[in-house]
């Protein structure tokens, strides 16, 4: 029963596959066409589109969205929006998370090579490539000058996914310095399900069901210097983490006597 059960999953994901692959070559004249319109009001129309695409993409899987506010976002003003990283599907997510307000996502240079979705990758995302120190000291100026143009912006401190099975992995500074250097709130998202729908271990396990994003508080970097980046990411870092065990987030294990997940 285990292995049918696989199977369907399986054939489940590859039709999500393929609806993605459909409605990317659909849009993909119009962002070609919004390229030449410049990085903002280009990018800020190949957005729209991309949020067209995860209302289509989410309802055809049978992925229902539950919004749960802690605290709203303020459309009037601009964040260092910062989100939990464990689902291939979190960009989608993303999507249907931030709506009433422009905003630029940091992603994985290596993204860019992929054929016709790197294109509209490279056109709406600041990519960075975090091997190289070079390479994130460049994507933080370009974070910086994004927020001066009126712009928030969405990153993932953790940098890639979290596979260990703790509510989070260890915060990359980025975010954090971008925030204090621009004087810009910090608004923290947690995708509670992204794990249970199509979580990092395979681009297969993808399932129907529900996806609630939480709204945290957001936090306040009046008066902070890049001397308290850490003590920042800290905070940011325990809220998170607290809230994520309190709505008892699934892929969360138990560390055993050794230190390892007792999974393992």
């Amino acid at each position: 029963m285990r292995y049918f059960f696989q199977f369907i999953r399986a054939i489940f994901s590859i039709y999500g596959l393929l609806m993605f692959i459909a409605f990317l070559l659909l849009i993909f004249p119009l962002v070609v066409i919004a390229s030449f319109f410049g990085k903002i009001k280009g990018g800020n129309f190949i957005y729209k589109l991309c949020q067209l695409w995860a209302d289509f993409f989410l309802f055809i899987l049978g992925i229902r969205q539950q919004y749960i506010y802690i605290s709203k976002p303020d459309p009037a003003k601009q964040y260092v929006f910062v989100f939990n990283h464990i689902a291939y599907i979190d960009i989608p997510l993303l999507m249907k998370a931030i709506r009433n307000q422009h905003f630029r996502v940091l992603g994985k240079a290596e993204m860019a090579k992929i054929p016709i979705f790197g294109f509209l990758y490279r056109c709406t995302v600041v990519l960075v490539d975090r091997n190289s120190a070079a390479n994130r000291a460049k994507s933080v100026l370009q974070l910086k000058s994004i927020i001066k143009k009126g712009i928030s912006i969405v990153v993932s401190p953790e940098g890639t996914f979290n596979t260990t099975h703790q509510p989070l992995k260890e915060f990359y500074d980025g975010a954090f310095r971008v925030a204090i250097e621009t004087q810009t709130p910090i608004k923290p998202i947690l995708f509670l399900d992204a794990y249970d729908r199509n979580n990092y271990n395979s681009i297969f396990s993808l399932t129907p069901g529900r996806s609630r994003i939480v709204y945290l508080e957001e936090i306040p970097v009046e008066g902070l210097t890049v001397n308290d980046v850490k003590q920042l990411k800290e905070k940011v870092y325990k809220l998170m983490e607290q809230k994520l065990v309190e709505y008892k987030a699934s892929w969360i294990k138990p560390l055993s006597p050794k230190g390892g997940n007792c999974e393992d």
